[in-house]
């Protein structure tokens, strides 16, 4: 926290005048939406809800409340993301367990699930079993809500980290789909045992030389693996794309992508699907960038 940065005095201030007297703290600090932010921690830092803070913001908090509240404010002060301060982040409708090993999934990534819906739809994915690869599982946040949204599929999610696994399976037996869902320790395609329906991935993208300019919350706080996508960003893109009909032969395959990827991205998974190409179709994030890529295979021997 920059030094000129000073926390309110929480104590003995109503739920109200926290909320006002945080946001302004956040807000001069140049941090995004701080109204938000604020409403989260105080609603946090009193174990209450949403609707607590509406229905009383004349509550008064005690000091151990106003402790804690200064705690969570010196640490967003710091530029922590409210998700890491809290543990927890929304995604598509569910709360996910986020630790320091994983990425903290992104409402931008949200965009994957629902092209990922949209085409088990079409291909009447929903009426019967299918395989789910996630690759670079994180948290868990594709694979597990796949899962709950597609009550007759099973999934496999892999990752490097052995920390990260054990995160996504915990999310995984919170939410209802642990005996529909396996974690495996892999780097890429090699030794996992196929085949699968669709495939889906948030690779790390961001080019070496643009990590050390990402705003704090991001290049501080997400795991280094799980942001550098080598020289230009496409490195984990260019392996995944060699194997990639060998583990998805008839099916789809979803990748989240950077600004301007998009087109770079298609080039690699044209060339690694060769004769076994379908079609490629590409979806927009609420922004209007394009962020998933997505290619239909169709092996035949």
């Amino acid at each position: 926290m920059a030094p000129d940065r000073k926390v309110p005095p929480f104590a003995g201030m109503s739920v109200r005048d926290a909320q006002a007297a945080l946001g302004r703290a956040l807000g001069e600090a140049g941090i995004e939406d701080p109204a938000r932010d604020a409403r989260l921690l105080v609603a946090a830092a009193l174990g209450a809800t949403a609707e607590d803070l509406i229905r009383d913001p004349a509550r008064r908090f005690d000091a151990a409340e106003a402790e804690r509240l200064s705690s969570f404010a010196t640490r967003r002060l710091g530029r922590e993301p409210v998700s890491r301060i809290l543990g927890v982040r929304g995604f598509y409708g569910r709360e996910f367990r986020i630790t320091p090993a994983t990425l903290d999934p992104r409402p931008c990534t949200e965009t994957i699930v629902e092209a990922a819906l949209e085409v088990a739809g079409a291909d009447g994915w929903r009426e019967r079993p299918i395989r789910i690869l996630d690759v670079g599982t994180g948290s868990g946040a594709l694979l597990v809500t796949l899962l709950a949204e597609l009550p007759l599929a099973v999934g496999v999610g892999t990752d490097v980290s052995d920390e990260a696994l054990r995160v996504a399976e915990d999310n995984a037996v919170r939410l209802g789909v642990a005996s529909r869902a396996s974690f495996l320790q892999r780097r890429d395609l090699d030794d996992i045992t196929g085949p699968f329906d669709l495939l889906v991935s948030n690779p790390p993208y961001i080019p070496s030389g643009d990590v050390p300019g990402l705003e704090p919350e991001v290049r501080v706080y997400d795991p280094p693996g799980a942001l550098d996508g080598g020289a230009d960003g496409l490195t984990v893109y260019r392996t995944l794309a060699q194997d990639l009909v060998k583990s998805v032969p008839h099916g789809w395959a979803l990748f989240e992508v950077g600004a301007g990827q998009a087109a770079d991205v298609e080039t690699l998974l044209r060339e690694g699907a060769g004769s076994a190409l379908g079609e490629i179709r590409t979806w927009q994030d609420l922004g209007r960038h394009t962020r998933c890529v997505a290619i239909r295979t169709q092996y035949y021997p």
